[in-house]
């Protein structure tokens, strides 16, 4: 961790928000507590973006809009954020970027960020920037797989590269491609700036508000709603946006003042 790292991040402040109060040190199991706890406490969200307001990646920015605001954020806010945590608890941190799948049949930008953690000779995929489709725990590399209640996660390989994959149905479905290359903020500043602002992004077109919970994963896009619990998913379109506000509170933890209205395309 750098000086200037260790200084920006308010650690106490950050476990208070994931309700964190456990070990301390390097190891597995403090490892995945404290992925899960962020991704069960801090939600995925992009709601800034439809609100037309620029997303900030320093540390300072982070921890006031994600730890003191009680806000989410997207992969970069998400996993820069977790990164120094992790960091400030002594692992090994290697900062990557992913091509994004997902269903689609097409080349995708590196427009996605995770992290990978040595811990114990080992490395893992930690990941909590991937809202409803990514991991409450870290994942292993090597091939084996983690099941995580009614979803499984494995890393594949295809061409020299590693493939996140899920399953929770039998089948695996292709997450996202990623390589070894370290990344640096301003890699992630440059694919942070065309997925929040260019008008074929869909972080630029779909409100979007996302959370894992260890038995059931919830997502709104729009007025369109989702539980879904690996074997069964209730989906409900919401009557307006009112009731997505309220849904917003409730569900999410994400206040937001009466009469807010989350707009597409701001930037066209």
């Amino acid at each position: 961790m750098s000086e200037g790292e260790a200084e920006a991040l308010d650690l106490p402040a950050y476990l208070r928000r994931i309700e964190y109060a456990g070990e301390r040190k390097p190891s597995r199991p403090v490892l995945e507590a404290l992925h899960q706890a962020h991704v069960t406490h801090i939600p995925f969200e992009n709601l800034d973006i439809l609100l037309g307001r620029a997303i900030a990646l320093d540390l300072v920015s982070l921890q006031a809009k994600l730890v003191a605001g009680r806000r989410g954020g997207f992969c970069f806010e998400q996993n820069l954020l977790f990164a120094a945590v992790l960091r400030a608890f002594g692992f090994t941190v290697t900062q990557l970027a992913a091509r994004v799948r997902l269903g689609a049949d097409t080349l995708r930008a590196r427009t996605h960020m995770t992290l990978q953690v040595e811990v114990d000779g080992a490395l893992w995929l930690a990941d909590v920037g991937f809202g409803a489709a990514g991991p409450l725990r870290p994942v292993p590399q090597g091939g084996d797989v983690s099941r995580q209640n009614a979803w499984s996660f494995r890393i594949a390989y295809e061409g020299g590269l590693s493939l996140l994959q899920s399953s929770h149905g039998g089948s695996w479905e292709d997450l996202y491609l990623f390589s070894q290359e370290p990344q640096h903020r301003v890699d992630y500043e440059l694919a942070c700036h065309y997925t929040s602002t260019h008008p074929s992004s869909k972080f630029t077109q779909v409100a979007t508000a996302q959370r894992i919970a260890p038995e059931v994963r919830f997502t709104l896009r729009d007025r369109d709603y989702s539980e879904d619990r690996g074997g069964e998913i209730m989906r409900r379109t919401l009557a307006d946006d009112d009731e997505v506000l309220d849904v917003l509170a409730d569900i999410f933890g994400l206040e937001f003042p009466a009469g807010t209205r989350f707009q597409r395309n701001l930037r066209r």
